[in-house]
């Protein structure tokens, strides 16, 4: 009886270790942006004279996704996560609330820019600029 209490016990352990690796190490697939994003309004959009957001994806983006937005960047074969192209339907279908999210906040190996990129301007800048890639 003891034998079997233990069996148990051991392979519940295993189970819910098994259940908890998977669960920290599966890909996300789906990034959920909250409600507050994508219902941002870009107060700048269709603006970048200054050609700023092109300077900030260059300095700051580029080496991932790639001069054109392509997700073929240098050091985008290092990375686990799969690289989206900019220009395409997917990306630029979602609303700029949503890219700023995913652009300035990230998560997993997308970085967070809010302290690299710290005036407001300059990130909606950067989504205008991501706009502009798809053109």
């Amino acid at each position: 009886m003891k034998t079997k209490l233990n069996s148990i016990l051991t392979f519940s352990a295993i189970a819910v270790f098994t259940l908890a690796l998977v669960a920290f190490t599966a890909p996300q697939d789906e990034w959920v942006v909250p409600a507050k994003y994508k219902s941002m309004e870009n107060e700048y959009a269709g603006e970048d004279e200054d050609e700023i957001g092109e300077d900030l994806f260059n300095q700051h983006c580029k080496s991932c996704h790639g001069k054109e937005g392509y997700g073929d960047g240098t050091k985008a074969k290092e990375l686990e996560t799969e690289m989206h192209d900019l220009t395409s339907a997917k990306v630029q279908g979602q609303t700029d609330g949503e890219l700023y999210y995913k652009a300035i906040i990230g998560r997993d190996e997308m970085p967070n820019f809010e302290k690299k990129i710290r005036d407001d301007e300059d990130r909606w800048m950067v989504i205008n600029y991501l706009r502009a890639l798809a053109k």
